[in-house]
């Protein structure tokens, strides 16, 4: 994580209001969350102007460096003939390049992102949903991905979210997702002020308790994924679990620290 170039002042600034806006968005209905974190968002945004989601500007190359990052780790699961499902595509950066590769992607998000409608690939189709009710076909879908999306979530969202996933999916199709370790972070403002998320990471998650998680979902099957080649094998998860519980026991400090070389995400396949 690089640190922020802003002054203590403004770091405050940011971190109050996101955690009096994320308290909001904690406090909520489901029914409240379907509306709220559009307009949340919106508002941290006007109230804190130099968020680094707005005042940052990423290179052509640190660009294409990301896309490259997060097609190796779907590659070796996609085909010609594949449907990609990608959960908050964002600026379409990902799904755009995919559809090279791919017969069709499916974007879904709460609203679009996409920017520049001009280099739209024909293959392309964007959903706006609410967060909960996603209209596309059961079981036609052979991947669903997701990157760093999953800790924005409100804790009791979670699990139907894994299970709207667990439902377009094609019988043996996969949801492969990278979101922050728990023990490595915060990851977001809180990280300055904080031993534990209380901004709009709402929660950060381990590999066992994500495990947990993508079973009670339904998915057969679950493997970690420790670098852009997948291993997927059981005795991998029993290596990373191990490890995993050995570095939960440690003091804070040093259980962040360790972590950050070893632990900054959780990054998974599960199939259903």
């Amino acid at each position: 994580m690089g640190r922020d170039p802003r002054s203590p002042e403004r770091l405050r600034h940011h971190f109050e209001v996101e955690r009096e806006l994320a308290t909001r968005l904690r406090q909520s209905s489901r029914e409240e969350r379907a509306t709220l974190f559009g307009s949340l968002y919106q508002e941290l945004f006007d109230r804190v102007p130099d968020h680094p989601r707005l005042v940052r500007r990423e290179s052509p190359d640190d660009s294409r460096r990301s896309v490259e990052a997060r097609m190796a780790i779907l590659r070796a699961h996609l085909g010609p003939d594949s449907v990609l499902l990608e959960f908050a595509p964002g600026d379409c950066r990902l799904a755009f390049e995919a559809c090279r590769h791919v017969r069709k992607v499916i974007g879904v998000d709460i609203s679009d992102q996409s920017g520049e409608k001009a280099n739209v690939p024909e293959n392309f189709e964007l959903v706006v949903y609410d967060g909960y009710q996603l209209d596309v076909p059961a079981a036609s879908v052979d991947v669903a991905f997701s990157y760093q999306f999953l800790e924005h979530l409100h804790p009791e969202d979670v699990r139907p979210h894994l299970e709207m996933a667990h439902r377009v999916l094609k019988s043996g199709g996969a949801y492969i997702f990278d979101t922050p370790h728990a023990f490595s972070g915060p990851h977001d403002i809180s990280r300055y002020f904080s031993r534990t998320p209380v901004g709009f990471h709402f929660k950060e998650w381990t590999y066992r308790e994500m495990m947990a998680e993508l079973k009670a979902a339904g998915f057969s099957r679950c493997y970690t994924f420790r670098s852009r080649k997948a291993r997927i094998s059981g005795a991998f998860n029993a290596l990373t679990l191990t490890a995993e519980s050995a570095v939960g026991f440690l003091p804070h400090a040093l259980k962040q620290k360790l972590s950050q070389r070893l632990f900054l995400g959780v990054t998974m396949i599960a199939f259903k």
